[in-house]
């Protein structure tokens, strides 16, 4: 069951910019306040994040460089969790994980990251709050503040296999090119 976002419009879903478009590496800027833009906005990244199909998206995968954040790692999509300005503050523990990237659209890898985190944020109604978070949740939230500071998953791997995946993505978009041309 997918929770219904309650806006006026339409809820369309957004371009996800794909690895190595160099507009993943920018950095985000702060979200000065939390206004109505900001929060249609978060409702366009669900529907996107939701759609791709995804547990988590940042900002700067649709070419808005602002510190947003949303997450949902239920198997149902019913826990939406929106971040603005997210900062860890406490990262412990180590451990390996798969991850994969709406910005990298099949290629999984396994990385290693802090097991357990504490994040401060502001959601949606603009209040801040501070959250721990372990397991999946502790490395989506990771993975998606990395986005917000212009890194991708990809650069916890060897040059190699980054190497690898970049061709693979280069190659995908080039024949995305040649079939676009042909319609």
């Amino acid at each position: 069951m997918r929770v219904s976002l309650e806006i006026s419009v339409a809820v369309t879903p957004l371009p996800i910019l794909l690895f190595p478009d160099p507009l993943l590496r920018r950095t985000a800027a702060p979200v000065d306040n939390v206004d109505g833009q900001v929060v249609e906005l978060v409702d366009h990244m669900f529907q996107t994040m939701y759609d791709a199909p995804g547990i988590g998206l940042a900002a700067t995968q649709v070419d808005v460089h602002r510190r947003i954040v949303v997450i949902d790692v239920s198997d149902e999509g019913d826990a939406p969790l929106t971040l603005i300005n997210p900062e860890l503050v406490l990262a412990e523990g180590q451990g390996e994980m798969q991850e994969g990237c709406l910005s990298i659209p099949g290629v999984y890898e396994t990385v290693k990251r802090s097991t357990e985190v504490r994040v401060r944020a502001v959601n949606r109604d603009g209040e801040p709050f501070e959250m721990d978070a372990d397991g999946l949740l502790a490395v989506c939230i990771q993975h998606e503040i990395d986005h917000l500071d212009g890194k991708l998953f990809v650069d916890y791997l060897s040059s190699l296999k980054r190497s690898r995946i970049r061709r693979k993505m280069e190659k995908l978009a080039r024949e995305e090119d040649d079939d676009a041309a042909l319609t």
